[in-house]
């Protein structure tokens, strides 16, 4: 800048008492960006003046700001000032170094300057004066690749990218990015194949580099030989083989096939068998005092040699010498025989006889007894602990009978048969009544048994369901009964009974069926979890009956810290199958997928019974792979066993999915609705888990479920209900909003949180219910489910349970369990393992499906295309989209036809029409 003063400011000032000005701020090098001017500034102690100098001229007074200020610590003056340099005043400067400014202060005892800054204009051009190139490397081979970034002022820092994500090599030692901006790969890996990008970047703008391909290949090795088999020939001169094979390591990404021959033969000579043939029969002896006589004859002419068939039949032959008529003691010996045949018999009919008049005796004892030690009820009930535990399962004894429905004196318990049945108890003593409708119902359903004393009717409180009643005398009833009859129609009872034995009976979550070399599919019902099983995986001429199960009972295994299960603990087998490509298992989860807020592992269960970690969903690993969706995590794995998923919540935004749901059912009381509100994880097998107890009780589910987020902030859980209709219904006072502590719903017991309330109408014409029962975390997520129902059993509208109901189908084998026609699966395999160095191969297809994580795992698969499709046959068991399977491939290129079509043609054979009629 000039200086428009004619005079120049003078260099000194003379001296004076004082000290010569500290700078506290000097002028710093500056960039000007596009044309934002920059400021300059500089800070000094003491200081009377600052006057800026650049390129060897004063800047005019006008253009400074100054600021004065006192140093509280010392009294000395402090001035601050700064100027603006625009990129005008650097473009018409011409000189031989660059722009720079200086600021001089003064003081009372002279001048002080301070460094030169230097000010230019910033820029980085477009072009890269050298892209890196493409490569193909053997495995554990070294890379280079070389980028030479724009010119640019400040100069260009370079970052490395592979498939658009950062390289940084201070986590992987075998990657130095140091050298004069170029990527060394010391030892390449299969997981090091990309598309690596040279990202340089400085104030002003970022470039990218044209992307270089790198494929790490695999050449082939020979496997080591076989034993050498046995001589295919029986007798005489044959061969013998053993063969290898191009496995170790198999060829990768187009790596060389192995050199030499998979299979040698030799020749052999085999000793021919010689089946053994009997000698004849030696002459009979004389007769013995047993008048019996025997012969001999041996397997020698010829003996049986080089593995030759033993002889056929008896050794040894021995017959009567006299025709019955030889005299022993006497008597002929026919008669001898037939008398002690007639003693033995004689003794085995008394000994019968006295052991069944004993065995009368004994019961006509035992059932005496009984009579005596019978109480006046037909229930066998223990521990009145739980009294005030509300709508809780119980175990009693039926009495056999003519009539199913009550419990008559005249006849006979039957010892032998004991049902558990799982229903409120309803006490009808006005004592105990109030208790129940005070009680907080926070527990989930469980056994409990309960005894109840002599004056308390014990009955199952809920619709279409048997009633049982204590004795009474002939044509009467214990007090109270009829309000409990009037709950429930007689000629549903019986049916009730029977559809509560066929429920309790199939409530094994597990399926089972026989699978071969042609694979299949094994889902259990309506719980979210399935075992696929690939075609090809067992070998051929083999087969094992494969089963899936999920744990009904406590889960054993017990997370650490702040970690949860997310999902049900499934078990596959038998242990000992083995396979020769990944199968593909599916769990469902409770969690909402996010990296940020959850690490999620996966655990299996060892022979011992303890849990080990086997990977963690974000883990780069070749022993198996997890895709984790928003409702299920998809498994490849290589051996079965009992598996589960663990979350550690690693923010308080890390949120486990609830699904919320409302049942209502009459009890005992006509005049009282029990609502009962379950929270449990969002699977199906936690949904089922409720269904199942509900069924048993005789509940209806009277609205949707919904779902709620419930976040890891430590906030507790509120369920209340609203809206009931004043003048219709009532709730007891202080029992309409229920409290659950945060780590009773976050670290509670598998099973499902049930809370439930009582209400009473005022009049019996009353039949409609309607209210709002209210959901929600304390800040955090809420939800509200309005309930509009009829508490009739006939006027009841019916809600689907499951949105897929997989019942019919447990188990398919063969073609008909996989939605890709074979031969269509055959052709894309072949298309894209074909190595390519443009990226358009199996890479390709992954990324099409969503799979961009730990690619390397599939690197190692001999076919990674038919995991790929084994994986997109797991996420698709239900809606077999091939439409977007078809539209994926023809984004890639490789195909030009679409996969429905092709799919239709082939799902007209006969092995696959199975799967059409089903919807498949």
């Amino acid at each position: 800048a000039g200086n428009d003063n004619s005079e120049a400011l003078p260099e000194s000032i003379p001296s004076a008492p004082g000290t010569l000005p500290h700078f506290m701020e000097e002028p710093d090098d500056s960039y000007i960006i596009k044309s934002n001017p920059i400021v300059l500034r500089c800070k000094a102690k003491p200081a009377m003046q600052i006057f800026f100098k650049c390129n060897g001229e004063w800047v005019h007074q006008n253009e400074h700001v100054s600021e004065e200020s006192l140093d509280e610590a010392t009294g000395l003056k402090v001035r601050e000032v700064f100027i603006n340099v625009t990129r005008q005043q650097v473009e018409d400067f011409h000189g031989p170094e660059d722009y720079w400014c200086q600021c001089v202060a003064w003081s009372h005892l002279g001048t002080s300057k301070s460094r030169k800054a230097s000010v230019r204009i910033a820029y980085l051009r477009k072009n890269f004066e050298q892209d890196p190139q493409g490569k193909e490397v053997p495995i554990e081979g070294m890379i280079v690749l070389h980028c030479r970034p724009p010119e640019g002022v400040p100069a260009a820092e370079v970052e490395w990218l592979k498939n658009e994500e950062p390289i940084d090599s201070n986590l992987d030692e075998n990657i130095d990015t140091r050298a004069d901006h170029n990527l060394i790969i010391h030892q390449a890996r299969l997981s090091d194949s990309g598309n690596y990008t040279c990202m340089a970047a400085n104030i002003v703008a970022k470039r990218r580099s044209m992307s270089a391909t790198v494929v790490v290949y695999v050449n082939g090795g020979w496997s080591s030989w076989t034993e050498w088999s046995n001589c295919n020939a029986r007798c005489g001169r044959g061969w013998q083989k053993r063969s290898r094979t191009c496995t170790n390591p198999a060829p990768l990404n187009g790596g060389a096939f192995c050199e030499g021959m998979s299979v040698q033969k030799i020749t052999c000579t085999s000793l021919c068998p010689v089946d053994g043939s009997w000698e004849v029969w030696s002459e009979w002896p004389v007769c013995s005092p047993e008048c019996e006589h025997l012969r001999v004859r041996e397997c020698i002419a010829p003996p049986p040699r080089n593995g030759g068939k033993f002889c056929e039949g008896l050794g040894q032959e021995s017959e009567n010498c006299t025709e019955g008529l030889c005299i022993q003691d006497k008597k002929p010996l026919h008669e001898i025989k037939s008398q002690n045949l007639e003693a033995a018999s004689d003794i085995a009919l008394y000994s019968g006889l006295g052991a069944a008049v004993l065995a009368v005796a004994v019961l006509v004892v035992g059932v005496t007894l009984y009579r005596r030690s019978q109480s006046e009820y037909g229930v066998d009930v223990i521990d009145s602990s739980a009294l005030t535990g509300g709508f809780q399962t119980f175990n009693f004894k039926t009495v056999r009978q003519g009539n199913s429905l009550l419990l008559n004196s005249s006849m006979q318990p039957d010892l032998t048969v004991s049902r558990t049945y799982s229903g409120p108890i309803c006490l009808q003593d006005p004592m105990d009544k109030e208790l129940m409708t005070e009680s907080s119902l926070f527990n989930p359903l469980s056994d409990i048994k309960v005894k109840v004393q002599s004056s308390f009717m014990v009955s199952l409180g809920v619709t279409e369901r048997a009633e049982f009643h204590g004795k009474a005398h002939p044509g009467t009833f214990p007090h109270g009964n009829h309000r409990a009859f009037g709950t429930i129609q007689a000629r549903n009872k019986a049916m009730y009974i029977q559809n509560l034995a066929s429920i309790s009976t199939t409530s094994e979550l597990k399926t089972t069926a026989l699978f071969g070399h042609l694979g299949g599919r094994l889902v259990v019902p309506n719980t979210g979890v399935s075992l696929l099983i690939p075609h090809g995986a067992i070998p051929e001429e083999s087969s094992w009956e494969i089963f899936l199960a999920i744990t009904q009972k406590e889960s054993s295994l017990q997370p650490e810290g702040s970690d949860v299960l997310l999902g049900p603990e499934v078990t596959c087998g038998p242990s000992e199958v083995s396979v020769s490509t990944p199968f593909a298992l599916t769990i469902p989860h409770c969690a909402e997928v996010n990296p940020e807020h959850w690490n999620i592992h996966l655990k299996r269960r060892t022979q011992q019974g303890k849990w080990e970690e086997v990977m963690s969903v974000e883990e780069e690993t070749t022993s198996c792979y997890c895709l984790l969706d928003p409702y299920a995590c998809h498994i490849l794995l290589n051996s079965f066993g009992t598996y589960a998923l663990i979350g550690e919540p690693i923010s308080d935004c890390a949120v486990r999915q609830l699904k919320v749901a409302v049942f209502g059912c009459l009890s005992c009381n006509s005049l009282d609705y029990n609502l009962r509100v379950y929270c449990m994880d969002n699977t199906p097998c936690a949904f089922q888990e409720v269904v199942s107890d509900e069924r048993l009780q005789g509940g209806q589910l009277l609205e949707e479920p919904k779902l709620l987020h419930f976040k890891g902030n430590t906030c507790s859980l509120q369920i209340s209900v609203l809206d009931i209709p004043p003048f219709l219904w009532r709730i007891k006072p202080f029992t309409a909003c229920q409290e659950v502590p945060f780590s009773r719903v976050w670290r509670g017991s598998a099973r499902p949180l049930l809370c439930a309330f009582s209400l009473e109408r005022y009049s019996p014409g009353t039949t409609q219910l309607s209210c709002k029962v209210c959901v929600r975390q304390l800040k955090g997520h809420e939800q509200v489910l309005h309930v509009q129902t009829s508490i009739l059993e006939s006027e009841r509208e019916t809600i689907t349970f499951f949105a897929h109901d997989d019942s019919n189908f447990p188990a398919q084998v063969g073609p008909k369990a996989f939605k890709i026609p074979f031969s269509i699966r055959q052709r894309i395999c072949a298309t894209f393992d074909t190595p390519s160095a443009k990226g358009k191969d199996w890479q390709m297809l992954a990324q099409k499906n969503s799979i961009n994580r730990n690619l390397s795992y599939f690197a190692t698969q001999s076919s990674p295309s038919a995991v790929i499709l084994d994986l997109w046959e797991a996420r698709h068991q239900h809606d077999g989209d091939l439409d977007s399977l078809a539209c994926a491939l023809e984004e890639i290129g490789r195909t030009h036809s679409k996969i429905s079509d092709v799919a239709e043609t082939e799902l007209e054979e006969p092995d696959f029409s199975y799967s059409r009629q089903n919807g498949l």
